[in-house]
């Protein structure tokens, strides 16, 4: 609606301009160009260009339009052949000089990766995706050190192939490995291109030439093309592959691709894509060389597939099914696995069994993400981050690793590991599902506890139970509630933001980091504390020790007697509390708010009791899909501060009160857990039938 480059004067002229950060400068400009989308394929060699050409930096502002564009068009043209020739003819003109530059300061920021992602994304908005997502680093990491750690004594695979190469992820992490020759297909045109400019930015490589000699420096090989239909490797074999297929294709040429010879283990039917990229991996992998793929769960379930599941076990191909934690990889709301194969050797399998990995059991998150999901763009992958690692990542990482290496070195004599890992007998596996899921193929943890531990267990759960029950009750019963009068009680009030500029409280919040703060480490106070967030305080726990939690740049740190407010609306949960002894220390994090009072003039307790009232949040309430509570509309009465302390009593016996269901309630739920554990792994007995204390506890709800 209005021009950009007046719009930024007239902020810098009244004091308001700042430094906007490279990469928004880079999409702002992308999406304002009429051949934004075109123009971004052609940015791609150009990032390459300029990452090798340090000089460019000193006089690009310094040119004309006219010669930026020269300069750029020039540096392509001098690419090592025939690299140049898979970015067919570039050509740069004087209008195109805006978003050169922009390549130039996101390079010379430190983002270099980061603006290619942006470019690809760009070309990538328009195009049909659905089923492809992208590799997180981390995930990748562990994908590449899986194929290296199959043969112990041997060096690094020195040829890798992923015939979905997307960006590039796998093969990068295959490189740094130790991989010398990189080959990679892809279906999108962009997403070839990137992943050949992110390897020869993360691990410089050579001219992409099969025969020339992977000492110095890895070779990289990009084909786009559909590599089912069209195979650009038809004839080749590497030594190991790693591949993230598209997911849920039914339009991977089931017809045309009947009679093809790749399908040595079973047609796939036209809903099972998932198995035509298994078997697609397995014709061009060497006789012995291991393919470790990312696959959804159901691939290890489906109907459709089961004879060619049941073939990849008698034949030895299939070796370990690994379950990752929902949240590990995109999706994120399911687990996906990793399935490492082995194309077979002339001579019969000497294993007799596949090994079964739970990796929600190893990073001990119970099911819950191992990695934090970062907000993903429409082309699949994650803005500006792979993810987080955590701790929890790392435990599963390094977990997963030390069974495959202790599998694939003695697969006859692998101790199970009760609810992590299983060397499951092929004999039970081939039964009519032919169901390769871990969770199901891995006796549970508590048929491996013994039964007086478990029993023991048992007593002291139903114990604590019986007294946080009787602790409820007590509680409940305690006090007389009288009624305020014939009519409800009618107060003067304040809203927060009369009674901070009154000076009776301060308000406080985590500020979101500036350009310059986003990668700058927290100040000095604020390192190495613990950081609540309001996903912390809605469920009644202490902030997060974990060294892994980012702490936030602008923040505060909490004192006993705070009042502490959640900024999201939820009808569960704690809204709003007071902090404690345990508080103290801590700083907060999003999604809360720091109400600071003056112990003179406002109880604590009496403020936390009020704001969280229904009224009180509906009227402070705003957006449409999530509501976010603006503290400063919240409204408290006005009342002489004994009367305050006699309200504020009441609300803290309330909170307490709700601490005691929650307590009651996790207990009730975690003894019939255990107890049916116990009687279904076969470690505890049921009650004697004349045993008196045992009876229904309640009538079953019709």
């Amino acid at each position: 609606m209005y021009d950009l480059a007046e719009v930024r004067g007239w902020l810098a002229g009244r004091g308001h301009g700042e430094k906007v950060p490279p990469l928004e400068e880079l999409r702002t400009l992308l999406r304002l160009s009429a051949h934004g989308r075109s123009l971004a394929a052609r940015l791609l060699p150009f990032v390459l260009v300029a990452s090798r050409r340090p000089d460019l930096f000193e006089v690009a502002d310094e040119l004309s339009d006219g010669d930026v564009a020269a300069r750029a068009q020039q540096g392509v043209k001098e690419l090592a052949a025939p690299l140049e020739t898979r970015f067919g003819d570039v050509a740069y003109s004087a209008s195109d000089a805006s978003l050169l530059r922009a390549v130039l300061r996101c390079i010379d920021s430190g983002r270099t990766q980061d603006a290619v992602d942006v470019l690809a994304e760009r070309e990538l908005e328009d195009e049909a995706v659905s089923g492809v997502y992208a590799s997180p680093g981390p995930v990748a990491d562990l994908m590449a050190r899986l194929l290296g750690a199959a043969r112990p004594q041997a060096p690094y695979p020195a040829s890798v192939f992923d015939p979905a190469c997307g960006g590039g992820a796998l093969l990068v992490a295959a490189a740094r490995q130790g991989a010398q020759r990189l080959f990679g297909q892809d279906l999108m045109d962009v997403q070839a291109r990137r992943s050949l400019v992110r390897l020869h930015l993360e691990v410089p490589c050579s001219s992409p030439d099969p025969t020339a000699d992977p000492s110095a420096r890895p070779v990289a090989d990009i084909r786009a093309d559909d590599s089912l239909r069209a195979d650009a490797f038809a004839d080749f074999s590497a030594d190991g592959v790693l591949c993230n297929p598209p997911y849920g294709d039914r339009d991977w040429g089931h017809d045309e691709l009947a009679y093809d010879p790749r399908w040595a283990y079973g047609v796939p039917a036209r809903g099972d894509s998932e198995l035509a990229w298994v078997q697609h991996a397995l014709a061009h992998v060497t006789p012995g060389a291991f393919i470790v793929m990312l696959l959804p769960p159901a691939a290890a379930s489906r109907s459709l597939s089961r004879r060619i599941r049941a073939e990849l076990i008698r034949t030895g191909a299939l070796r370990a099914v690994i379950s990752l934690p929902a949240g590990a990889a995109p999706p994120f709301h399911i687990g996906l696995h990793v399935w490492v194969l082995q194309r077979p050797e002339l001579a019969a399998p000497e294993h007799q069994s596949v090994l079964c990995v739970e990796g929600a059991a190893l990073s001990g998150s119970g099911g819950k993400p191992a990695i934090r999901p970062a907000r993903t763009t429409a082309a699949g992958r994650s803005a500006g981050s792979d993810g987080v690692v955590t701790a929890a990542w790392e435990a599963l990482s390094e977990g997963v690793l030390g069974y495959w290496a202790s599998y694939v070195t003695a697969p006859a004599s692998f101790d199970d590991v009760p609810g992590q890992a299983r060397a499951v007998p092929v004999v039970d596996l081939l039964d009519d599902l032919v169901d390769v899921t871990p969770a199901r193929n891995i006796r549970t943890a508590a048929a491996a506890v013994a039964p007086v531990a478990v029993a023991e267990q048992v007593s002291r759960l139903r114990r604590e139970l019986a007294q946080a029950v009787d602790e409820l009750a007590a509680a409940a019963r305690a006090g007389e509630w009288p009624a305020a009068g014939a009519e409800a009680r009618q107060w003067r009030t304040a809203t927060l933001a009369d009674l901070t500029r009154g000076g009776a409280l301060t308000l406080h919040r985590a500020g979101s980091p500036s350009s310059r703060e986003q990668d700058a480490p927290p100040p000095a106070e604020f390192a190495n504390r613990p950081v609540l967030s309001g996903r912390d305080l809605a469920a009644g726990q202490r902030a997060s020790h974990e060294p892994e939690t980012p702490v936030p740049p602008t923040t505060v740190i909490v004192t006993e007697g705070d009042v502490l407010l959640s900024e999201i609306r939820s009808d569960s949960g704690i809204k709003a509390r007071v902090a404690d002894e345990q508080d103290s220390g801590a700083v907060i994090g999003r999604g809360v708010r720091l109400i600071r009072p003056d112990r003179k003039r406002l109880d604590a307790w009496f403020l936390a009791g009020f704001l969280a009232a229904e009224d009180n949040l509906n009227s402070a309430s705003v957006g449409t899909s999530s509501l976010q509570i603006d503290a400063s509309r919240l409204r408290v009465p006005l009342l002489p501060l004994e009367e305050q302390r006699r309200y504020g009593e009441a609300f803290r016996y309330l909170y307490g009160l709700r601490q005691e269901v929650r307590r009651v309630t996790e207990l009730a739920t975690l003894l019939p857990k255990t107890l049916s554990d116990g009687l279904s792994s076969g470690t505890l007995m049921p009650p004697a039938p004349d045993d008196g204390h045992v009876a229904h506890p309640a009538r079953p709800a019709p």
